[in-house]
């Protein structure tokens, strides 16, 4: 069981996941519309950022509940595919917009999530924007120039989740922040205190804007999840105490309701109860929870649709109840009057109990094959040999 620096360096483990993620993503409906709108460079990171994030099965941040991955890697490959960047300078470049986010995000949380804001696509349109800056070479001011233009199109609601509208405003972003970088590059300015200055990102957010002034912290991909599972991961512990309970659960599961304990924050997060297609069901608790003690941990074609008996009893036999006091990713579930079944804090795919090689290699082949064999191990080469190679090439048709 051996960490993400275990298995390889953090940034190409988490670029690998992403990637793979994105093949398997670019045939959902999200996806295809994406591609469809357009064929020019930033629809194209437009569509990268949609596919990438869709399946909600990429990485993720969980001090600030962003997913790093998602716009900073599609604007990395993506730009670095139209410059004719190898592999190691795109690898660069998305680990500097990686972190930038990370900080952005860290020092904003809570107060975007609470306040309704979706901080992946918030804070992932500067992460964008470092990450073209850094492959566009743009010196530190201009850099720093980029992220302030990039924050003028911050934005990305909550109440998307469960529709096409979650990838897809992660997908803009990513478009919105190399076109920050762009501008910056050719010379655009914007005021120095949009961060922080009235009406700016702060006041305007409710977030805050890393400075030096704030505690410093390690590197955000040492705080990375990989996940196992293709759902919110607010409810990942949810299911892997599933999986814990389903013994208990088969031989007992017409006598006594089952209720799962979680934080608000992912009650907030994952809060359909009843569901109506996959999109919906990747957020919904009592969904997750049924269909793992029933059918096991759920896989990418578990939400090619809703399995009725599943969603009967999700609606039937399952509650859920939030306890402040658990951990934001902890979970408890109960049978009957309040005995437990199963409790789980940090659930696999976590820093603390992470994902081994052989387990990642795993998830990369259910979701690509072999499309992704060996992808980053030349670093030299070109970026835009790499998406061809995965099928996400501008232009390319598909997996179809």
């Amino acid at each position: 069981m051996g960490s993400p620096d275990a298995v390889g360096n953090p940034y190409q483990v988490a670029l690998l996941d992403w990637l793979a993620c994105a093949v398997a993503g670019s045939e959902q409906p999200a996806a295809r519309a994406a591609r469809a709108a357009g064929d020019g460079a930033l629809e194209h990171v437009a569509f990268l950022g949609t596919a990438g994030h869709v399946l909600d099965f990429d990485d993720t941040f969980l001090p600030g509940l962003a997913h790093l991955s998602a716009p900073t890697a599609p604007a990395a490959l993506g730009l670095g595919a139209e410059l004719d960047a190898t592999t190691d300078e795109a690898l660069a470049a998305y680990a500097a917009g990686f972190e930038a986010m990370g900080a952005l995000a860290a020092a904003s949380h809570p107060a975007l999530y609470e306040g309704g804001w979706h901080p992946t696509a918030v804070c992932g349109v500067m992460g964008a924007a470092v990450a073209a800056a850094r492959l566009l070479r743009l010196d530190a001011e201009r850099e720093a120039t980029a992220a302030r233009l990039a924050l003028l199109r911050a934005g990305g609601l909550r109440a998307a989740f469960g529709s096409d509208g979650k990838s897809l405003q992660v997908g803009m972003a990513t478009a919105d922040g190399v076109l920050a970088a762009r501008m910056a590059a050719a010379g655009a300015s914007v005021a120095d205190d949009v961060p922080t200055g009235g009406a700016g990102f702060e006041e305007a957010f409710g977030g805050r804007w890393p400075g030096d002034d704030q505690p410093s912290h390690p590197p955000a991909v040492a705080a990375n999840w990989i996940k196992p599972w293709p759902c919110c991961l607010m409810a990942h512990s949810t299911v892997q105490a599933a999986i814990q309970a389903r013994a208990d659960w088969l031989s007992s599961q017409d006598a006594h309701p089952i209720t799962v304990v979680v934080h608000p924050r992912a009650r907030r997060a994952a809060a359909y109860d009843d569901v109506a297609d996959g999109l919906q069901a990747r957020f919904s608790i009592p969904y997750l929870a049924a269909y793992t003690v029933r059918r096991g941990a759920p896989t990418v074609a578990s939400f090619d649709g809703i399995d009725a008996e599943v969603r009967e009893s999700a609606l039937t036999r399952f509650a859920v109840r939030t306890d402040p006091g658990l951990g934001e990713t902890e979970a408890r579930l109960e049978v009957g009057d309040g005995q437990a079944l199963a409790r789980v804090s940090s659930s696999l795919g976590s820093p603390e109990d992470p994902m081994t090689a052989d387990q990642l290699a795993a998830k990369v082949a259910d979701l690509a094959g072999d499309r992704l064999d060996g992808a980053l191990e030349d670093p030299d080469r070109p970026v835009r040999d790499l998406l061809a190679a995965a099928g996400l090439a501008r232009g390319a048709s598909g997996l179809d």
